[in-house]
């Protein structure tokens, strides 16, 4: 299994849509960057994610699944785009802040560290499980 960190504006989609839209999950539309792309056409089915709320919070705020591998993303006009589905699978205990990542040795290479602005963003292992511990998870869910 893969690990992933999908950001998301609030105010655009929320963590709160993600788990209304439930097991079926929805597509992961709008990226238009290549590396965000190429990560999503790496993605398999069951590869797990943090859901990062960007701007506003800035906070991984819950754990998603990948539903759906990469496919046409149904809101570009291009076919060069595409799109993952994924479904929420869990609340993080404790919302794990930005500056809370930033302060953490352990994480200072972490894309969500150096690559601030990139929407979906490669997680190592030992990346999931500090962060899972950070955020009130026993296991590494």
């Amino acid at each position: 299994m893969a690990y992933w960190l999908f950001k998301s504006e609030p105010a655009a989609w929320s963590w709160d849509q993600q788990k209304a839209a439930g097991v079926a999950g929805t597509e992961w539309t709008g990226v238009r960057n290549y590396l965000a792309r190429n990560n999503m056409r790496a993605m398999k089915i069951g590869d797990r994610g943090f859901f990062y709320h960007s701007n506003d919070g800035k906070e991984i705020v819950g754990i998603v699944e990948v539903a759906r591998l990469a496919h046409a993303d149904s809101t570009a006009d291009n076919p060069t785009w595409e799109c993952v589905d994924i479904r929420a699978v869990r609340d993080m205990p404790t919302p794990v802040t930005l500056a809370a990542v930033k302060a953490n040795p352990k994480l200072a290479g972490m894309a969500l560290v150096t690559s601030m602005r990139l929407s979906v963003q490669p997680v190592t292992e030992a990346e999931w499980a500090e962060i899972c511990r950070m955020g009130g998870l026993a296991e590494t869910a």
